[in-house]
C-alpha cells in the first residue's frame, strides 16, 4: 500500500502539496508545530482501508483494487488541499466515536 511518503517523493508538485497540507492537519501535540507524521500516515491508510471497504465487492484482483483505493485516496488529498477548514475524515470519525 502507498504511503504519503512514497506518495510525496513520487507525485506531481500538486499531489507534494496535498500531501504537506494532509500533515499540516495533524500537529503534533496540537501545537502548530511540526506534523505528527506517524499518525497523518496512519490515517491515510484507513482512509484506503475505509475507501476500499465501502468498494464494490471485488471483481478484479486484491491489488486491482487496493491500486483504486489508492487513487481515490489521492484524490481525496487532492480535493480538499486548497480548502482551509477541511478535516481528516479519520480524525472526525474517531471524535465522533468518543462523544
Amino acid at each position: 500500500m502507498i504511503t504519503l511518503h512514497d506518495a510525496y517523493k513520487e507525485g506531481s508538485e500538486a499531489v507534494k502539496a496535498a500531501v504537506l497540507s494532509f500533515g499540516a492537519r495533524h500537529p503534533l501535540n496540537g501545537s502548530d508545530a511540526e506534523p505528527d507524521w506517524k499518525r497523518a500516515e496512519r490515517h491515510f491508510t484507513y482512509l484506503i482501508e475505509d475507501i476500499m471497504g465501502t468498494a464494490a465487492p471485488p471483481q478484479d484482483s486484491a491489488a486491482v483494487t487496493v491500486h483504486r483505493a489508492e487513487n481515490e485516496a489521492l484524490g481525496f488529498l487532492l480535493a480538499v488541499n486548497t480548502r482551509p477548514d477541511y478535516r481528516c475524515p479519520i480524525c472526525v470519525k474517531r471524535q465522533r466515536h468518543l462523544l
